[in-house]
């Protein structure tokens, strides 16, 4: 009888959380209780007292995880179906409470049998190995884990195969004599996953601080170049600690996204614990940092937009013409910000133009994840939003109108407002206005032929006709300033 096949007559033993899932179900049912519930926070605490057992048991109660859409390990997975059909016996065993341990092995239709955490037994470690070794025997079965608390476990086993892993760890059961199969991580380094986390290309948004600043000609004075400077990195900071508690909130929804899906979080990059630890580090950060540097008028300014991003990734967002209102002040907040940083008085037409370009470029992101649901023939209202396909056609009508209403406020800023006293040739911002027409009605077609970014701030950075457009209108603007 060969290796192979004696190795098929003993059942394979897969554990679940970062093993075959590449995520913690204690911790997503954490995540989501505490999310859900942010009055009762204190209840896990106390759960936790009584046992890990109890904890495990009330939140497996008390939160809905989608099975079907974890970010499960593909090339395990893989493998062992392969192994089913062979004929072997697959068991899942997982300190995991059973609730979800089920509802996994329901869904996956791959497991002959499964082991997990009840009411008063928590099945990790050496619990789990004591139970296995009752069921199986010494040596007689073997072990798919992943971390160290496995380590009890493959002591018992016949074989060792480990799925994502650290390479000390790998070589801890090679030096055991017992390594078989070694699996991969198939997810990005955890600096890169916090890198995306952060979303360090949408600090580009966060310039929109200096606005102010140019826009009244004070980009010579080094003190309030400073302040914004000061201000920039605590908005980052702050929109940061935003995006990550976004994505907390949004994991499941993200998870039937076709692009979201693969955001650190909801992939099983990071683990909801490591954003939960994050965002309120940020948070503290950009908080010092403005009331440290900055002046009160721009630290109530930021907290107002930390005030409203929160109620925003709640409950905002999920009512329709609302949420993109909300993002359009958001926008126009980081202006105000700005201002306030420097010190310098606030343009009713600068205020008015920003309104109307952002809440034309909310619309436009709503477009492109209607047009791309419509594409997909979904209908029915989105995942966590208030729009359906059917609503694309009045999206973008709103969505347009906007764009162009921001082209009108730059033209008649420049026949009625202040640029008369701030520049020496004012007509020649004249030029601007075609420029601007083009970029928005350029936009708008783009997302018309679904070839527009679902955020339309990162197609526009990466977008070489933008880049051409704006430096044309920073141009105009340079000329129109020292024509005299």
């Amino acid at each position: 009888m060969s290796q192979d096949t004696i190795a098929l007559l003993r059942p394979l033993v897969v554990d679940l959380d970062g093993t075959l899932i590449h995520t913690d179900l204690l911790l997503e049912s954490a995540s989501q209780f505490v999310l859900a519930h942010p009055l009762q926070c204190f209840k896990p605490v106390l759960w936790a007292l009584q046992s890990r057992a109890t904890l495990k048991a009330q939140l497996a109660q008390a939160t809905h995880i989608d099975v079907a859409a974890l970010p499960y390990h593909a090339g395990l997975l893989q493998w062992l179906r392969e192994q089913k059909l062979a004929g072997r016996r697959i068991v899942l065993a997982t300190a995991s409470h059973h609730l979800l341990a089920d509802q996994v092995a329901a869904h996956l239709q791959l497991f002959d049998e499964v082991l997990a955490t009840h009411e008063h037994t928590n099945l990790k470690s050496e619990a789990k190995a004591k139970a296995l070794v009752a069921l199986f025997g010494e040596a007689g079965f073997d072990y798919v884990g992943n971390d160290t608390a496995d380590l009890a476990v493959w002591q018992h086993a016949h074989t060792a195969h480990v799925a994502g892993a650290s390479l000390s760890l790998v070589q801890a059961v090679k030096d055991s004599g017992k390594l078989g199969k070694v699996f991969a991580r198939d997810r990005p380094s955890t600096f890169k996953s916090f890198t995306q986390a952060l979303r360090a290309h949408q600090w580009m948004k966060n310039l929109l601080v200096f606005v102010p600043l140019f826009t009244a000609h004070l980009y010579g004075d080094v003190q309030r170049l400073a302040l914004a400077m000061m201000a920039f990195v605590a908005f980052s900071a702050m929109a940061s600690s935003v995006y990550v508690l976004n994505d907390l909130v949004d994991v499941q929804d993200d998870r039937h996204h076709a692009r979201k899906r693969f955001r650190p979080f909801a992939s099983g990059a990071l683990s909801v614990l490591q954003g939960w630890m994050a965002w309120p580090l940020l948070l503290l950060a950009a908080a010092l940092l403005s009331v440290a540097v900055l002046p009160l008028a721009f630290c109530v300014s930021l907290a107002v937009y930390c005030g409203l991003t929160l109620v925003y990734s709640f409950k905002l967002k999920q009512i329709a013409v609302l949420d993109v209102l909300t993002l359009a002040a958001l926008y126009t907040l980081r202006i105000v910000a700005g201002a306030a940083a420097v010190s310098v008085p606030l343009s009713f037409w600068l205020l008015l133009f920003s309104v109307f370009i952002f809440l034309s470029l909310a619309l436009l992101k709503r477009y492109s994840e209607l047009k791309a649901a419509r594409d997909a023939g979904k209908s029915g209202a989105l995942r966590g939003r208030g729009y359906a396909p059917e609503d694309l056609e009045m999206v973008s009508s709103l969505g347009g109108s906007s764009g162009l209403m921001a082209v009108l406020v730059l033209a008649l800023y420049i026949q009625e407002g202040q640029a008369p006293h701030l520049y020496g040739a004012p007509q020649l911002i004249w030029l601007a206005c075609p420029a601007l027409l083009y970029w928005v009605s350029r936009a708008w077609l783009m997302g018309h032929r679904g070839q527009m970014h679902d955020d339309p701030v990162v197609f526009a950075l990466k977008d070489p006709v933008s880049w051409a457009i704006a430096g044309f209108m920073a141009g105009v603007m340079l000329l129109a300033r020292v024509w005299s």
